[in-house]
């Protein structure tokens, strides 16, 4: 009885309330099929470290500058138009719900380029952020995607023991890694002998995912990807 009661709830709140696309405002979905299509991917031939598009004969200029302890980073989208403002949305605007089709975005990217990991961890947010937000954006995400893979999504383990200035407010790179430095650590053994996959929204210069990824590793992790929504690719 429970669950086809909550199936009318459903209903009913979609006639009451029916979703929209945050872009165009087409009614149906919050990411309408129109502007998924015009969603900016990141198309081959990638860097095999960062996974950001380049010439095959040219140099990756994303790369950190740092030496990086995480084994590889991927993102399918660029951090432009709708997808910026779906972020945005997912934050600050307290609209969990677009987590769902954002998730979808990843794993179908996953399936059809897939990374080595049989855990899922989110990158965690400091306890006064978190109370603040009410939620772990990046959380959502790796719940969602955790659902559609069937693989198990930890989020007791990796968790940050210091708050940091805003990683948008950092001028560079380095400065960005050392601003990150120790920020992260491990509650438990959950990591040993495992393949994690780092879920986080957007990366820039990977110094987030690299810091976790430290932790992780120190923890007993064979091997660490960061996987991203989008990367904000700066030139």
């Amino acid at each position: 009885m429970l669950p086809i009661l909550g199936k009318f709830k459903r209903i009913a709140l979609d006639l009451l309330f029916p979703l929209r696309c945050i872009e165009c405002g087409k009614e149906g979905n919050l990411i309408c099929q129109d502007c998924r299509a015009q969603l900016q991917w990141i198309s081959a031939p990638v860097c095999s470290f960062c996974g950001v598009d380049k010439p095959i004969d040219k140099p990756c200029t994303s790369c950190p500058t740092f030496k990086p302890v995480i084994d590889g980073v991927r993102a399918p989208l660029r951090y432009e138009g709708i997808i910026r403002s779906a972020v945005h949305q997912l934050k600050y605007r307290n609209l969990r719900a677009i987590a769902i089709p954002l998730a979808s975005v990843m794993a179908d990217y996953l399936a059809k380029n897939p990374l080595p990991y049989d855990i899922i961890m989110p990158v965690p947010l400091h306890f006064k952020k978190l109370r603040e937000r009410g939620y772990n954006q990046s959380e959502l995400l790796a719940k969602e995607i955790g659902k559609i893979t069937s693989l198990p999504v930890n989020t007791k383990c990796l968790i940050r023991i210091r708050q940091t200035p805003a990683q948008a407010m950092t001028k560079g790179r380095d400065e960005r890694y050392v601003n990150l430095t120790d920020a992260f650590s491990c509650l438990n053994n959950d990591t040993v002998g495992k393949r994690v996959l780092l879920i986080d929204d957007v990366a820039t210069s990977c110094a987030t995912l690299d810091a976790c990824a430290q932790a992780l590793k120190s923890a007993g992790a064979v091997s660490v990807w960061g996987f991203t929504l989008a990367r904000d690719i700066r030139k």
